[in-house]
C-alpha cells in the first residue's frame, strides 16, 4: 500500500479539511509535478539500488515450481497497475488497493519474482501518468521503491515453501502481512525521514489507517488468489471491485478539490470583509489585524491545533465587522458615549454574527464566535450574559487581545497607555473580565 497525506473532513461542523492536512495535501501534490531535490536524488540511488538487489537475487535464487507462463504474468501485472492507479484519500494518507492483486501473485507467480513483478506493474502505471502529464518524468523512477514493500511477504512466503492457498496457514499469512508492514514502514519512514525531515513516529501515524486498509483487503485478496489456483487469469474477478473503488476515489477526489477551493473562497471573503470595515474605519481595520497576531501568539501559549488556530485568525480578523452598521459618529465620538449611543454600539457583535452567517459555512461558525467576543468572564458582558465556559475559548481570547491593543493604541479620546501599564491591567482583570489563562498566555507572550 502506497502513502501520499491527505485527507477529507465530513462532518458539517468542519466544512474544510484541517489546515495541516490541506498543506499536507497541497505538498505532496505539488511534489508530484516537481523535480527531485538533491536529497531525493541520493535517497533514490541508495533505496533503488538496494530494492533492485534483493528483488534480483530473490528472482534468481528463490526456488520455484510455478509455471504461470508470460500471458498469465503479463495479466497480473496489468492489473497490478489498474489497482496502482487507484489513490483513494482516507484517513492522512492515500490508499491504494493492490493488495486485491499482491496477495494472488503471491500464490500464482514464483514467490521470488513477485518484487519484480510489481515493479513492472508499478512503473506502468506511472509511465501512464507521466503522458497524462500528472507526474515528473523524473519521480516516474521514484515510483519504483514503492514495489519494495512486496519483498516482505514473498521472503516470508517463499521460505516457508510455496504451497496452495489454505485458510489452515492462516498464521503463515499473518506473519507475511506483518513482513509487508514492517518492511514498508521501514523504507518509506527512512525516506520520508531523511528527505523531508518527517520522524518516523509522525509518519507511522500517518501510515495507520493505510495498514488498516491493507489488512481488511489483503482476506478479500485471498479469496481471489484461491480463485486464480484454477487458472491464472481468476485474477480478473478483482477488476470489478477495483473499478468500484476508482468511483469512489474519484468522487472523493473531487470533494477534496471542491474543499480546497472553499477553503480559499473563506479566506478570500474573510480578508475582503477586513478591507471594508478597514474602508469604513481605519483604526478598526488596523486594530483587527493587530488582535489577530495576538491572538496567534496567544494559541501558540495555549498550544492550540491547527483548526483552532485557523478560526481564531478569522475571528479576530472579523470580530468587529459589524461595527460597519454603527455610524461613523459614535464610532468616533471623542467623548463618554450616552445610553443610547452604547446600546447601538453593544448591538455591532450582533451585527457582525448576522453579517457571516449569511455567507454560511465556516464563516458562519466564526460568527457565533464573534458574538460573544465582549462577554466577561464575571457574566457582566454582553450580549448574552455568558460567564466562564460558557463563553467560547477564541471568544475569551479576542476579547483578551481585544483589550490589550486598544489599551495600548491611540485613539481620539486618549493617548495610548505603555505597555506595562496595559498588562498590569489585563493581570487586574484576570478573573473578573478575562479568562486567567488566557491573561497568563497573552503576558508571557508579549
Amino acid at each position: 500500500m502506497i502513502l501520499r497525506m491527505s485527507s477529507a473532513a465530513t462532518s458539517p461542523r468542519s466544512v474544510l479539511l484541517d489546515p495541516n492536512e490541506q498543506r499536507v495535501i497541497e505538498e505532496a501534490r505539488a511534489r508530484r509535478l516537481q523535480r527531485l531535490a538533491k536529497r531525493e536524488l541520493w535517497s533514490l540511488v541508495a533505496f533503488t539500488t538496494a530494492f533492485v538487489a534483493a528483488a534480483t537475487a530473490m528472482a534468481l535464487f528463490m526456488p520455484s515450481e510455478r509455471t504461470p507462463g508470460v500471458a498469465a504474468t503479463l495479466v497480473l501485472i496489468g492489473a497490478y497497475a489498474a489497482a496502482f492507479r487507484l489513490e483513494f484519500e482516507i484517513g492522512s494518507g492515500t490508499a491504494v488497493p493492490t493488495e486485491l492483486i499482491l496477495v494472488p501473485m503471491l500464490f500464482v507467480l514464483p514467490t521470488g519474482q513477485v518484487p519484480l513483478a510489481v515493479a513492472a506493474g508499478v512503473l506502468l502505471a506511472s509511465s501512464l501518468e507521466v503522458v497524462r502529464g500528472a507526474l515528473h518524468l523524473e519521480r516516474l523512477v521514484l515510483r519504483l521503491l514503492n514495489a519494495s514493500y512486496a519483498i516482505g511477504p514473498a521472503l516470508v512466503l517463499g521460505l516457508a515453501g510455496e504451497s496452495p492457498p489454505s485458510l489452515s496457514q492462516w498464521p503463515l499469512y499473518v506473519a507475511a502481512l506483518a513482513a509487508q508492514f514492517a518492511l514498508d514502514f521501514a523504507v518509506t519512514a527512512a525516506r520520508q525521514w531523511i528527505t523531508l525531515g518527517v520522524p518516523p513516529r509522525n509518519h507511522l501515524r500517518a501510515m495507520t489507517s493505510v495498514y488498516v486498509i491493507d489488512a481488511g483487503l489483503a482476506p478479500i485478496g485471498l479469496a481471489v488468489a484461491f480463485a486464480a489456483q484454477t487458472s491464472p487469469y481468476g485474477v480478473l474477478l478483482a477488476l470489478p471491485l477495483i473499478g468500484l473503488l476508482s468511483i469512489f476515489a474519484r468522487e472523493r477526489r473531487v470533494r477534496i478539490d471542491h474543499e480546497l477551493e472553499l477553503r480559499d473562497a473563506y479566506r478570500g471573503t474573510a480578508f475582503l470583509l477586513g478591507d471594508v470595515v478597514e474602508a469604513d474605519d481605519a483604526y478598526t481595520g488596523v486594530h483587527s489585524r493587530d488582535v489577530v497576531d495576538l491572538a496567534l501568539r496567544v494559541a501558540d501559549g495555549l498550544e492550540l491545533g491547527a483548526r483552532e488556530r485557523r478560526d481564531l485568525e478569522f475571528a479576530a480578523l472579523l470580530h468587529d465587522v459589524g461595527k460597519v452598521r454603527v455610524p461613523n459618529e459614535i464610532i468616533n465620538k471623542p467623548g463618554p458615549l450616552s445610553d443610547e449611543e452604547r446600546r447601538v454600539m453593544e448591538r455591532h457583535t450582533v451585527e457582525g454574527e448576522q453579517l457571516l452567517l449569511r455567507v454560511g459555512g465556516l464563516l458562519g461558525e466564526i460568527g457565533r464566535v464573534v458574538r460573544s467576543c465582549h462577554e466577561r468572564w464575571d457574566g457582566k458582558g454582553y450580549p448574552d450574559g455568558l460567564a466562564g465556559e460558557q463563553i467560547p475559548l477564541l471568544a475569551r481570547i479576542v476579547s483578551c487581545c481585544d483589550a490589550y491593543n486598544a489599551m495600548t493604541s491611540d485613539r481620539s479620546y486618549r493617548k495610548a497607555l505603555p505597555a506595562a501599564q496595559a498588562q498590569a491591567e489585563l493581570v487586574a482583570c484576570s478573573g473578573t473580565q478575562f479568562d486567567p489563562r488566557v491573561v497568563d498566555a497573552l503576558v508571557a507572550s508579549l
